[in-house]
Parts: structure tokens; C-alpha cells; sequence
């Protein structure tokens, strides 16, 4: 591609027939009466808010999670109509524009629902159930003096939903953990569904990606999906176990493009920092991304992009602004397209594989891809 037809440093491609496919896969999963709701929090996992959250409400998803009333009530303001659910906690002062913008809440301990029976007028909420993960949420013994409260405040007919979270449903080779919470959700919901005064509906829910694919008991009234639908694998367990018969497809590609080629001599050092010297003669590039744009300074020396097809590794310190690669292997000119994540030809790097060389996931690692970043739908 001519550098006079390049837009931008760096972009982020979304590709919607990945993301369509990756829907169609996960909803043949689910009973027939689950709903899938998208879980769109922290800027979509990195893949842009609005954007998909568009595409699943098209699609006919049922609903959509985020962590802030600041994400919430920009898909309302974006056109969206589906249930939105706030996973993460509201400080109180945002609740009336939680109440403007029809999103429901999550209420997990005694001062925010003190603070929501306060709020004129009250947006609808979720009791979120501690079943065994220690954060967020009520446990189940403590649920009775809870709908005490809730009666009192006469915030009974705003409850919409029931729910928990797994702390290690992503690995199937040890299930007794997730039972157990099951279980305990169980105990909470059979006596909210006897609790005097209770809404006539109100959904549970508890399973995200993992937990839908191991046991289809998990999958209640709804779904929390996120990685599965964005073409990622919450673990490399579940990819072993499923790999065979799910097929997600990636939605996300991270590039940039090359913006300087030079020789460099052996014994020549490279980057901040002298922190690595050259073993033989190379030919080096320079791409105008790093930590500012979410490439993590973790994969100095130990990344790779893809460029013209072959793998090329960062050498010496990412900086704020620019990394540099080792393309004496790997022919390239100035304007060249340079892969971060994504296929390039034969060969792909994930997600997955940059989380691995700096241990974490790629969870981590797209939602750091910068806000800034310009996402391209494809």
C-alpha cells in the first residue's frame, strides 16, 4: 500500500462476517428460550463500544452489559433499545442519569441500594448474588434482611434481574467450583422466587462464554457472552476441549504501517536503554506504535508483527511512540503494511499468543489497544 494512501499510523479493523458467525455459532449453544446478551464493557474488550454494540442489536441480540453509566447511556444515545446492564458499581450522583436512560443497575451491597432508594426516580436494578468469588454482591444467607430493605423502600417492583458470576468456569478439568456456585445460586433464586411482594419476572442469569459451553444447566434465562462472540477463547483449556467443534473466527485486527527502513552494523545497540545489541548485521524498521497506543512495553524483545507475510521481532525497548523490528528477514519498504494482531497471508498472530509472551491474556491485551485508536469496520 503507497504511504500517500495511508490514513492513519495505526488502525483497528473490525470485521462484522466474523463477528455474524461468531453470533450464529454461540446462539446455536443456547436452550431456545435463552436470551444472549453481549457483554460490551471497556470499550467493547477493545473493539469499540458503539460499533458492535450496533452490529448486536442489528443481529437481535437481547441485551448488552457494561461497566459504567458513562457506557450505558452512550449506546442509548447511540440509537439502542435493547436492555443494558450495568455490571460495575454506580456512585450515587449518577443514578438519576442511570434512570434517564432506562439502564439497569447492578446492586451488590447495602449502600447502593440505601443510594438507590434514595433516587427519584429509581432505575431498575439486578441483585448481584456472591456465590463464592468475594466481590461483588450479597451472599445468599444474608438475602432475607436484604428483602427487608427492599420492602421497606418499596423497590420491589424495580428488580429485573437476578445474578452471579463464576470464578473458574473458563477450565473444565476442575467443574466441582463452578457446581458449587451453582448451587448456592440456586438457594438465592428459590428464595427470591417465594419472596413476598417479588416482581412476576425477573430473569437469572450466571453463565458467561465458558460457562455456556460446559453445561447447558448454567445457561437460565440469558448469557453473558463476550470473548466467544468476539472470536476469543477465555482459556486454552475450554480451545482444547471445543476447538474441535466451535469454530469462532477473530473480529479483531490491530496494524500500522512502516515509516523508516535502515542497515544497522553487529555489535550495535538498539532503543532506550542499551538493552539489547545486535549479534550480525541487520536491516531494521521502525513502526510508529507503542505503550501510548496499548502495545505493551512487556514485549520488548520478545514480540513479533507480521510484515509482508513473515514474522519479524521487536528489538530493544518499546517506547511511548515507536517500536522497532528486525526485518532482515523479512523484506519491506517504507509504507508497508506491519500486522500487531491479526492474519497477514499464511500466517497469524493473536491475541492470545502476545498475552502468553508477557503473561497475562487477551482480555488484557485488546481492551489496552488506545480509545484513540481509530477502529475501521470492514
Amino acid at each position: 500500500m503507497p504511504l500517500d494512501e495511508i490514513r492513519y499510523k495505526t488502525w483497528v479493523e473490525i470485521d462484522p462476517s466474523a463477528f455474524r458467525h461468531n453470533v450464529r455459532v454461540f446462539r446455536a449453544l443456547l436452550k431456545p428460550r435463552t436470551g444472549l446478551w453481549l457483554v460490551c464493557k471497556s470499550n467493547a474488550m477493545g473493539h469499540g463500544l458503539v460499533p458492535l454494540a450496533t452490529m448486536g442489536e442489528k443481529l437481535g441480540l437481547d441485551g448488552f452489559c457494561v461497566d459504567s453509566v458513562v457506557e450505558g447511556s452512550r449506546l442509548r444515545e447511540s440509537g439502542l433499545t435493547k436492555p443494558i446492564l450495568v455490571l460495575g458499581p454506580t456512585l450515587p450522583h449518577l443514578l438519576p442519569s442511570a434512570a434517564e436512560h432506562v439502564l439497569h443497575l447492578t446492586i451488590s451491597g447495602r449502600d447502593a441500594l440505601e443510594a438507590l432508594a434514595k433516587a427519584k426516580p429509581s432505575p431498575r436494578y439486578h441483585l448481584k448474588i456472591d456465590t463464592g468469588m468475594h466481590r461483588q454482591g450479597f451472599y445468599p444467607e444474608d438475602l432475607p434482611k436484604v428483602w427487608a430493605r427492599i420492602r421497606k423502600h418499596r423497590l420491589e417492583a424495580g428488580l429485573a434481574g437476578v445474578y452471579t458470576h463464576f470464578m473458574s468456569a473458563k477450565d473444565p478439568g476442575y467443574p466441582g467450583s463452578t457446581r458449587a456456585q451453582f448451587d448456592e445460586f440456586g438457594r438465592a433464586l428459590a428464595f427470591l422466587k417465594k419472596a413476598p411482594g417479588r416482581p412476576a419476572r425477573f430473569i437469572a442469569h450466571c453463565a458467561a462464554s465458558g460457562a455456556a459451553m460446559l453445561d447447558r444447566r448454567y445457561h437460565l434465562d440469558a448469557v453473558r457472552a463476550g470473548a466467544s462472540l468476539y472470536g476469543l477463547w477465555p482459556s486454552k483449556e475450554l480451545e482444547l476441549r471445543f476447538g474441535g467443534t466451535l469454530r469462532f473466527k477473530p473480529v479483531l485486527a490491530w496494524r500500522s504501517v512502516v515509516s523508516e527502513v535502515k542497515p544497522a552494523r553487529k555489535g550495535g545497540y538498539i532503543g532506550y536503554d542499551m538493552t539489547e545489541r545486535l549479534d550480525r548485521d541487520a536491516r531494521l524498521a521502525v513502526v510508529p506504535i507503542g505503550y501510548w497506543h496499548g502495545y505493551d512495553r512487556g514485549l520488548s524483545g520478545v514480540g513479533e508483527v507480521l510484515v509482508n507475510g513473515r514474522r519479524a521481532r521487536v528489538r530493544g525497548r518499546i517506547s511511548m511512540d515507536m517500536i522497532i523490528v528486525d526485518v532482515t528477514d523479512a523484506p519491506c519498504r517504507v509504507g508497508d503494511v506491519v500486522t500487531l494482531i491479526g492474519r497477514d497471508g499464511r500466517r497469524i498472530i493473536t491475541a492470545a499468543e502476545l498475552g502468553g509472551r508477557i503473561e497475562t491474556t487477551a482480555y488484557e491485551v485488546l481492551t489496552r489497544i488506545n480509545p484513540l485508536v481509530k477502529r475501521i469496520i470492514l
